[in-house]
């Protein structure tokens, strides 16, 4: 319960009656006010007497930012002034606006100071050349507010249009990486009330004051809603200021009352009684609190924080309040470091290569210099800089880096391939998709005391839309037509549990619900018409009917477990393997017959680049091992049926999309499925890594398997680019050739290892019929080309499958047509050979 102070803290009358501002220097030593007056006050930190006077400063005073050796003051004259903290006097104009200035902010490391006026445009200015301006255009109103991002690499401006523009500093040029609407209101430049964004000192988030006088977080990774703070003020609120570790945030409002909360819970911790309060600022160290008011009045408030929650200041950089912080979870696909041979878990580093702790990886985008400064857009944690940071720039630990007592302790560290669920996507705000595939999607959203989730099917003609209020709170899930299963981690005294619902019953209740061991959790879940497969952090495969009776359990040989995934009596079963030169793990693979207890393939490799890592991992619609990797290409597994004789073959390469080859489109892709001979996906744009809500849109790609990239038109004559169709004509047939073979390599074991059908037997001979032709399109191209193209034609038609001799005699009807005489003899040799090699048979 919030405490609430009758301390009534002296105030000190620093300006005449007006607005009045305040900055600290990052040092904490002085303390900087600015109001309606001529005068600007500094203030001692620890000294009571009399502060100093700078006189001859502009009056009506809109804002002030300060560094150690001088701050900076906008006024309603339109200038924008700087002055020395060493001489306490004025220096320059950094900047001249025909229009009053409404906010003035400094970057972290006091090189850039950006100025909002009521004119449409901000400007950013280098403090020490002033001829350095960038300009920020994209807002259609003017801009109340504006705010750095601690790195200074990002800046939000406050409009009175009612949205957030967020900038991109990294390049020469501002980039507008965001407009976000629906979270403060629309204000005019001189109102007391606030839409201030206000930075975690983190970098991941920020917080602002929204209509409904509440508090809301956002995250910059992914610009979804986090924690609110709620239920505070009774009236419009006029400030905000994260404490300097950001534990706790501070807020004033027209209610008359200063509130401070904690960040962790969004709980308030106490509750002050001072009105017309206009701007906050924290002491960078101390238990200590300043404000202004509208009367010119200036607070310093000597342990603000009640003793009972003093220790809050005391703790090292604290996490923004996520309602699912993704640096605490273990990131889907991603590699991480084992330490001394044993699982690292939780993970706090998301991205390969970074064992840090969440300190030092919260606190290097604050103190780390800003040249080592590494982007991190993705929501998924820090990445630090390359070279300053103990590690080469390949991601390895450099030993010889670092003070030299950390050296001795410092330790090479294998990376391992994390565990992840296929067709699932990380919490974005409360919101999480657990399974998308064809056959329709499950998601669940955050309610803090409970989950919602619901499954929603593309064929309503069969199956109908449910939802249900999850208690558990299932992460993982798993849908096909005939059920849906459920996976969720230990909660509380409840172990991890399996939960399977039938989509139809012809008794009262077939769902069921079974725990695992406790201490036991949940690495991955797969479903299949026959059986339920489940992963765990023991390096167990549990396997159990689609009615719970367990069926088999068995320790996987690889580990840690990545991922599972099944179809019919099939289950293929990922695990970390031996550490390779690149200082990751090999991917293991094995697959198996449940049900035949028979081994197809055990502990192979999977074949990916050094580095790179596993999207997804799914059974095609004929029942083929599929994957799809970081590397943007989807492959499958040719004669896995076959033990030892296993081939990882590609089927396409997203980058190699004809869509893509302008070089102007920037997109990737969600792996879905692969059907129908197809590669279904989700496309993402705008720097996305996984889709979110609105429920997005399938698409599909036509299998390319990668032989040559297409060459660009270089504007020669008409022969040229008759030639060059031609190559394109080849390369295309090329190009079905292989593709046709791999497919009917597929077919072919599947109609030799299982029971086929007459259908399946139709099918192959159709695609082997299919094949010939296209090596008949290919020897023509060839005979077009010239009798030099001969051999290259003869060599086409020794590839002929058919065996009635109708194909090689088409081939020699084709070198008759061209005039290959010549040709047509070799090819009427090759069919007599072929002839007498069948009758000795």
């Amino acid at each position: 319960m919030a405490t609430t102070t009758q301390v009534r803290l002296r105030g000190r009358p620093a300006h005449t009656r007006g607005p009045t501002f305040l900055s600290y220097t990052p040092d904490g030593t002085k303390l900087i006010t600015v109001g309606s007056n001529n005068t600007t006050r500094v203030y001692k930190t620890g000294f009571d007497g009399e502060p100093t006077n700078i006189d001859d400063c502009p009056e009506q005073n809109t804002g002030v930012a300060s560094t150690d050796e001088f701050f900076i003051i906008g006024s309603e004259d339109g200038n924008v002034s700087k002055f020395s903290l060493d001489t306490m006097s004025y220096e320059k104009y950094l900047t001249r606006c025909s229009l009053p200035i409404r906010d003035v902010t400094l970057s972290s490391n006091g090189k850039w100071c950006a100025v909002a006026s009521d004119e449409l445009v901000v400007k950013i200015i280098r403090t020490n050349d002033t001829s350095a301006v960038m300009s920020l255009r994209e807002q259609p109103k003017p801009v109340k507010h504006l705010s750095f991002d601690p790195s200074g690499k990002h800046i939000a401006l406050s409009c009175t249009d009612g949205l957030v523009y967020v900038y991109s500093l990294i390049n020469d040029e501002p980039e507008l990486v965001r407009k976000i609407d629906g979270l403060i209101r629309t204000l005019e430049t001189e109102d007391e009330i606030s839409s201030k964004v206000v930075w975690h000192p983190d970098g991941r988030a920020f917080a602002a004051p929204t209509a409904t006088r509440d508090i809301q977080v956002m995250s910059r990774g992914d610009w979804e809603n986090q924690r609110t703070f709620t239920s505070g003020h009774d009236g419009d609120i006029t400030a905000l200021a994260w404490s300097p570790n950001g534990a706790m945030l501070a807020s004033a409002a027209k209610d008359g009352k200063v509130l401070l909360w904690e960040t962790k819970t969004q709980k308030m911790l106490a509750t002050y009684d001072y009105a017309d309060v206009m701007d906050i600022a924290w002491h960078p160290t101390n238990n200590l609190l300043s404000f202004t008011n509208t009367e010119g009045w200036v607070y310093i408030y000597n342990d603000f924080v009640p003793q009972e929650h003093s220790h809050l200041l005391k703790l090292p950089l604290q996490p923004a309040p996520f309602i699912h912080d993704p640096l605490s979870e273990i990131s889907a696909n991603a590699r991480r470091p084992i330490t001394n041979g044993l699982k690292d878990i939780p993970n706090h580093g998301a991205r390969r290569g970074t064992p840090d702790s969440l300190d030092d990886i919260l606190g290097s985008d604050i103190l780390g210099d800003e040249d080592d400064f590494v982007v991190d857009d993705d929501g998924a944690g820090y990445a630090l800089g390359l070279n300053g940071n103990g590690k080469r720039p390949n991601g390895v630990p450099d030993p010889y880096a670092g003070p030299l007592s950390k050296r001795r302790t410092q330790t090479w560290e294998p990376q391992i391939h994390d565990s992840f669920q296929p067709g699932s996507t990380p919490w974005r705000g409360n919101r999480k998709y657990l399974c998308l595939n064809l056959i329709g999607f499950v998601w669940t959203v955050d309610q803090d005391t409970h989950n919602t989730i619901t499954v929603e099917f593309y064929d309503h003609e069969f199956h109908r839309d449910f939802h249900f209020t999850d208690t558990f709170l299932y992460d993982k899930a798993c849908l096909n037509e005939h059920g849906t299963l459920f996976s969720c981690l230990t909660n509380g005294d409840t172990p991890a549990t399996i939960f399977y619902r039938p989509h139809e019953t012809w008794t009262a209740r077939a769902d069921w619900r079974t725990q695992l061991p406790k201490g036991e959790e949940v690495t991955a879940i797969s479903l299949s018409d026959s059986f339920i497969t489940v992963t765990t952090t023991a390096n167990y495969v549990r396997v159990y009917t689609l009615f719970g009776i367990p069926y088999r359990v068995y320790r996987q040989k690889s580990s840690p477990t990545v991922t599972c995934a099944s179809w019919r009596d099939y289950v293929l079963t990922l695990g970390n393997g031996p550490v390779g030169a690149d200082g990751n793990t090999r991917l293991l693979y094995t697959i198996q017959n449940i049900k035949r207890d028979e081994i197809c393939q055990s502990e192979d490799v999977v074949a990916l680049p050094d580095g790179e890592t596993i999207k997804s991992v799914f059974f095609s619609d004929n029942g083929d091992p599929c994957i799809y990797d970081s590397t943007g290409t989807l492959l499958t597994l040719l004669h896995w049926r076959t033990p030892s004789q296993a081939t990882w073959v590609p089927l396409l390469d997203t980058k190699l999309l004809s869509r893509l080859a302008s070089g102007r489109k920037t997109e990737t892709y969600f792996p879905v499925a692969v059907a129908d001979n197809k590669f279904h996906c989700i496309i993402l744009k705008g720097g996305d890594q996984y889709p979110y809500f609105p429920r997005p849109l399938l698409s599909e790609f036509d299998f390319q398997i990668p032989l040559s990239s297409k060459p660009t038109p270089d504007g020669g004559d008409d022969e040229d680019a008759e030639a060059e169709n031609e190559g394109d004509e080849l390369n295309k047939l090329e190009s079905e050739f292989v593709l046709k073979s791999v497919l009917a390599a597929q077919q072919q074991d599947l109609v030799d290892f299982t029971k086929s059908s007459h259908s399946q037997r139709t099918a192959l001979a159709r695609m082997e019929v299919e094949i010939d032709k296209t090596l008949l399109q290919m020897m023509a191209v060839e005979c077009r080309e010239g009798e030099d193209r001969g051999m290259r034609a003869l060599e086409m038609v020794t590839l002929l499958r058919d065996r009635t001799g109708r194909m090689m005699e088409a081939a020699g009807k084709v070198a008759e047509r061209y005039g290959r005489n010549v040709l047509g003899e070799k090819i009427r040799e090759v069919g007599e050979m072929r002839l007498s090699a069948m009758e000795e048979d």
